[in-house]
């Protein structure tokens, strides 16, 4: 009687976390069409409608960089943890260590190496801070680089990008990440279902509306522009407060102490770079081109 109780209990917890997943995917809509291209840019923080996010949460995102010493610096654990509880998310709701081991595996129940790579590799590219450099083929060497600050990184085989490209493992996660998708489908199979509905509760699915629609308008450079008084700044989508939340959200949930390496602060890409990537069709450069740029 116990066992059907709470079976019970949890389809019905899993029909709220799925009407709310649905009401999300709803307001993508909306939030698209609600857009103005020529919405002005916050004062506080120089980013516009839709690339700032819910005005409630924009603050807790990275603000731009002002100390060199602190270019691709990670949050830190005590940071993390201030922001994980801002969102709504707490140490108790991520995967135990094994089972975030699976998750990034392709392990445990209905588990998924091919899945797992992704996310793995999206993980990977989102800390790509001080201390967790990319390995990458750079005219026949092995080359580390980090970018993290600047929302771009340095693909295997030695392109330029920014993290939200059509290529990368950090946008092809998306359809990882969907409601009713793999990760999902893992997290009920695998026991993890307060994860589960802890993301849906925190901030997560709101900061998911804004990112959508600012993917979706940014072309194949997914570039973001800053603009403060009459300074423009470009950077990377990554670095752009409602997917910076979103990403931070989702490896929390995985691991709290991964989502500490996050980079704490956001710094302008050199325009010579960004006028590249923005002029390529693929939203692609040479890294070795550009790299002069950006050490």
């Amino acid at each position: 009687m116990r066992s059907t109780r709470k079976s019970e209990w949890r389809r019905r917890r899993e029909g709220r976390l799925y009407r709310r997943a649905a009401t999300a995917v709803a307001l993508m809509g909306l939030v698209a069409l609600w857009v103005n291209p020529a919405a002005s840019a916050d004062e506080s923080t120089g980013f516009s409608l839709p690339f700032s996010g819910a005005p409630a949460y924009e603050h807790l995102a990275p603000t731009q960089v002002t100390d060199p010493s602190r270019l691709h610096a990670p949050l830190g654990r005590e940071w993390a943890e201030d922001i994980a509880r801002q969102i709504g998310l707490k140490p108790e709701d991520a995967l135990s260590e094994q089972q975030a081991r699976d998750f990034t595996t392709g392990g445990g129940v209905g588990g998924s190496k091919e899945a797992a790579e992704i996310i793995q590799g999206s993980i990977d590219i989102l800390i790509n801070t001080t201390g967790h450099p990319l390995y990458s083929d750079v005219n026949g060497v092995s080359t580390p680089t980090v970018l993290g600050s600047y929302g771009l990184y340095v693909t295997p085989d030695g392109m330029l990008q920014s993290p939200a490209n059509a290529s990368a493992p950090t946008r092809q996660v998306n359809t990882l990440i969907a409601p009713g998708g793999y990760v999902d489908t893992w997290l009920r199979n695998n026991d993890a279902t307060d994860t589960l509905v802890a993301l849906y509760r925190s901030a997560y699915p709101i900061e998911a509306t804004f990112g959508f629609a600012a993917q979706q308008i940014s072309g194949a450079a997914q570039l973001v522009t800053n603009t403060k008084g009459d300074v423009v700044s470009t950077v990377g989508m990554s670095m752009a407060p409602p997917l910076w939340i979103v990403n931070f959200a989702l490896i929390y949930a995985v691991s709290p102490s991964l989502a500490a390496a996050m980079p704490a602060y956001w710094a302008p890409i050199p325009p010579e770079v960004a006028e590249a990537i923005e002029a390529s069709p693929t939203g692609q450069v040479p890294y070795a081109d550009y790299a002069s740029y950006l050490q």
